[in-house]
């Protein structure tokens, strides 16, 4: 078992002058700290205009700065919006590849469409037609990577004429590929691909053993890559936060944790939101205190099971709570999901108004109390997972078709500067003459700007 660590860069209001750098800050240096502890991946979102849920619009950037903080950690975007109208997939190439070169290799390419109005309403992207976007999106963003030069793609989302996209990434075909999922739909769309699947849905890992079986039968049965490389994995993030008492990890992590739940619900299903007039954090709060829910109800929810709410927090099998609770607690729930077989678990931790000293130290107990014991296994784990998916990656491959990379319609093909241009417009051999020379005297170190007066 791998282990990871999620974030949105949440903001509850109200806001006072530096919160959203505080929470930049306090995230980095819990990277710092979970690439000490032999953490696998930081994966960061990418959304736009989901106040207080998401301040995380520029997650290459962020990464980046992380690449030169940290030594091992993978960096994951978790996700990139890969549709056209958001991120043009020649753009996503080039962001892509210098975070991989910068940081030698360390980039998980997650990618992922997005499903809040909020979001494909402000980049006019029709909700419809999200799916092909994303296939399109990710298809070319791909060849960008990978080909030399991009032959041109001319699709119904995406028009562009050759061109060789620069820099290539330090992994080569390209970084491992994911797709963000909440459905088992999405899983296996994932597993139909030959890419990751990056679950977001919070479930068991009893149900969870469904979808792994699901995932690797797809990849096995039907599996054709949309890149160049099959990335067989499967991830899942869960809600985390350890202490050496089950009820003060839960009184530190739970009310945090169902913001999450909170402001996704707001910004995908129910809410009316007005930009820059509303307080999610307020409205959440009055909410659970009307149900008889408060900070407090939620500590004591762990000793009174029949109360509103303690679904969140109780010692079952439920996803609500999931990685909450003391190091043996939490050994015995991730060996649940070693069982099932997931790759790696990502755990969610920096919610609501979770307090970055109460993080610092659950990571710090969880990397020393839990996660030895799965690192020791993992070397084996994997050894043995490529051993086993050797011939099936093998059968994958040979099934992606050539005309996934087309030729140059004309191998002749340049792109011609534009008083080259005129020149040949105009059939003028004194302007070309003009331009040799101006070329030559370029190349021999004159001064020839006046030329251009």
């Amino acid at each position: 078992m791998k282990f990871g660590i999620f974030y949105e860069h949440q903001v509850p209001r109200p806001w006072e002058e530096g919160d959203e750098l505080r929470v930049m800050e306090e995230a980095l240096a819990e990277a710092e700290l979970a690439d000490r502890l032999g953490f696998e991946t930081f994966w960061l979102v990418e959304h736009h205009f989901l106040e207080e849920y998401s301040h995380s619009s520029a997650p290459e950037i962020f990464l980046a700065v992380l690449s030169q903080r940290t030594k091992n950690l993978r960096l994951g975007h978790g996700i990139v919006h890969a549709l056209p109208a958001i991120n043009h997939p020649a753009r996503i190439a080039e962001r892509i590849s210098t975070l991989d070169l910068l940081s030698r290799g360390r980039v998980e390419f997650g990618t992922g469409e997005g499903s809040a109005l909020m979001e494909l309403e402000g980049f006019g992207v029709n909700p419809d037609q999200k799916n092909e976007m994303w296939e399109e999106g990710v298809r070319v963003a791909l060849r960008c990577m990978s080909e030399q030069p991009f032959t041109g793609h001319d699709g119904r989302h995406v028009t562009m004429p050759p061109r060789n996209v620069v820099p290539k990434p330090h992994q080569k075909p390209h970084p491992p590929v994911w797709l963000a999922c909440s459905r088992r739909e999405s899983i296996h769309r994932a597993a139909q691909h030959a890419i990751g699947a990056l679950s977001f849905a919070f479930f068991d890992p009893e149900e969870a053993q469904e979808w792994v079986d699901d995932y690797y039968t797809t990849l096995e049965r039907e599996a054709v890559p949309i890149g160049d490389s099959v990335n067989p994995n499967l991830a899942c993030v869960t809600t985390f936060f350890c202490h050496e008492q089950a009820e003060e990890a839960v009184k530190r992590g739970g009310y945090g944790a169902n913001f999450i739940g909170y402001s996704l619900g707001h910004y995908y299903v129910y809410g009316r939101h007005r930009p820059a007039n509303m307080d999610l954090w307020s409205d959440y709060e009055k909410r659970r205190k009307d149900r008889g829910y408060d900070p407090e109800a939620v500590q004591l929810a762990a000793n009174n099971p029949e109360r509103l709410g303690a679904k969140v927090v109780e010692g079952g099998v439920s996803g609500l709570r999931g990685a909450m609770g003391t190091p043996e607690q939490l050994r015995d729930y991730i060996r649940r999901y070693e069982d099932c077989g997931v790759d790696q678990l990502i755990l969610s931790c920096t919610s609501g108004r979770n307090k970055h000293e109460h993080i610092m130290e659950s990571l710090e107990l969880f990397g020393r109390e839990v996660m030895p014991e799965f690192l020791d296994r993992e070397p084996k784990r994997q050894r043995e997972k490529d051993e086993r998916l050797a011939p099936v990656i093998e059968k994958i491959m040979s099934r992606k078709p050539a005309s996934d990379h087309p030729p140059l319609s004309n191998p002749d093909y340049a792109v011609t500067a534009i008083p080259r241009m005129q020149a040949d417009e105009a059939e003028s051999e004194k302007f070309h003459r003009w331009l040799d020379d101006y070329a030559d005297r370029i190349a021999e170190g004159e001064d020839v700007s006046k030329r251009l007066r």
